[in-house]
């Protein structure tokens, strides 16, 4: 197994780029989406920060798509061969705005694969480095990280929960389910099965229900960032601690500093333990 593992590392370096377009139509869903009461977009209205996330969807033909709904592997990402994938985190600059109307282009490589053993057994974390550029220019450089897993030996104790890193200041909280999984899913054309098929999650991944989509997670937190804050956000770094579930509620915090020039920001599950964590910098 080590082998093959260490032979992935033959995919750092690899590249892809593509074209994509900010769209009236897929604006004004990822607004409902978020249940967001916003004006009809209009060509020229700049891009809510974060909402880059629906752009860039991964697409292959059905006959390409593996056991779990994602693409199989060994397309752009490599073949990692442990069953279980998610979202890990990721680290986000902000140059400048999209706009709707925007044709954009992306352009990312494979930054690194590296492979560890972790409580529940060995582990692989895939990060990708992208750069989004507008007609005006460079908008966004975004690394990504993705984490290979073992499947869930039975009997693993859970992972001990975190607290909050900071003391609440700004606070929301969102009960999804699994309506808004699937809408976020399909805006986004993640056909991942973890997302909407209780039957595979629960049977196949071992898990208790459908899980929360990490990269909606992040996005949330963008959210009550852009609602607080003064000034727009710069820089994001984020970390996926642990899983969240529908119809649980999720509490959204953040901590601004003193001058308002960065802000801690998590999620935490319904017992308070920490599910996502990150730190912002503002303009």
């Amino acid at each position: 197994m080590m082998q093959e593992l260490e032979k992935l590392k033959e995919w750092i370096g690899q590249k892809e780029s593509a074209v994509d377009y900010v769209t009236v139509p897929a604006v004004h869903r990822l607004a409902a989406t978020l249940d967001r009461d916003d004006p009809f977009p209009k060509m020229g209205d700049p891009l809510p920060i974060g909402w880059h996330q629906i752009l860039f969807p991964r697409v292959v033909r059905h006959s390409q798509i593996g056991a779990d709904g994602h693409p199989e592997r060994g397309d752009f990402l490599p073949p990692v061969p442990l069953p279980r994938r998610m979202f890990a985190g990721k680290r986000t600059t902000f140059h400048a705005d999209l706009q709707v109307g925007d044709a954009v282009r992306r352009d990312s490589v494979i930054q690194d694969v590296t492979s560890k053993r972790g409580r529940t057994g060995q582990m692989v974390f895939v990060t990708v480095k992208t750069d989004i550029a507008s007609p005006r220019g460079l908008a966004i450089t975004e690394e990504q990280d993705f984490v290979y897993r073992e499947a869930a030996p039975g009997g693993t104790p859970p992972q001990p929960p975190q607290p909050a890193p900071g003391r609440t200041v700004w606070s929301r909280t969102v009960t999804p389910d699994p309506v808004m999984l699937f809408r976020y899913s399909a805006l986004t054309f993640n056909g991942h099965r973890i997302h909407y098929d209780k039957p595979y999650v629960t049977r196949v991944e071992g898990y208790p229900d459908l899980i929360m989509n990490g990269g909606l997670t992040t996005l949330l937190v963008f959210e009550l960032a852009r609602t607080h804050a003064s000034t727009p956000m710069r820089h994001i770094a984020s970390r996926n601690v642990r899983a969240l579930f529908v119809n649980q509620p999720i509490t959204f915090g953040g901590e601004p500093s003193a001058d308002n020039r960065t802000a801690k920001l998590w999620a935490l599950n319904p017992d308070g333990a920490l599910a996502l964590t990150a730190e912002a910098e503002f303009r």
